[in-house]
């Protein structure tokens, strides 16, 4: 059984993800773990304590980002205008793949694990009710699915990290599910 972490220990793993998040999002998986280590402020040690591999922190960062977007998106459900709530969680979503360019590029190569799967199948899963509570208010296109929009905003965070940061291509996106 593992132990829990020291407090010490705990903020020292927390500004590696922090630093390491950054990093992937500027640089990609190039950037080497002693550089992550010197942007947290922690020697090489440290990191390699709490994340033996770079693949291991690449996955703990995504893991932690689908763990935010999730706990938007059931913020977002919380919103009385349903079509709102759809759209602009999309739009942030969207914007953020723009900003963090080569992390969505890496998102699209890594293999990630069980836990940060599931991770991911409850993100898809927060944005099936977004959906769903758009489409019965009329927002939202009634032969758009689950799986559809899934396939459709990976699509476009992968246009957007290549794309003129402009969000133009958002918004052709959301305009393409806006019922007719």
């Amino acid at each position: 059984m593992d132990r829990p972490l020291r407090a010490d220990a705990r903020r020292n793993r927390a500004r590696v993800l922090a630093a390491a998040q950054e990093a992937f999002a500027t640089e990609g998986l190039a950037v080497p773990l002693d550089e992550i280590a010197r942007r947290a402020g922690v020697g090489a040690g440290t990191v390699y304590r709490h994340f033996p591999t770079k693949e291991a922190l690449f996955e703990a960062v995504v893991a932690d980002r689908l763990t935010r977007l999730a706990a938007d998106a059931r913020t977002a459900l919380a919103d009385e205008d349903p079509g709102a709530a759809f759209y602009g969680f999309l739009t942030v979503l969207l914007a953020d793949a723009q900003r963090k360019k080569d992390l969505a590029d890496a998102l699209g190569e890594a293999e990630l694990g069980t836990a940060t799967l599931a991770v991911a199948a409850e993100l898809q899963e927060e944005l099936g009710r977004l959906l769903a509570r758009a489409q019965q208010a009329g927002a939202v296109r009634a032969d758009i699915g689950t799986a559809d929009l899934h396939a459709i905003t990976f699509g476009a965070m992968a246009a957007e990290g290549r794309g003129t940061g402009d969000g133009r291509l958002t918004a052709i996106i959301l305009d393409c599910l806006r019922p007719r």
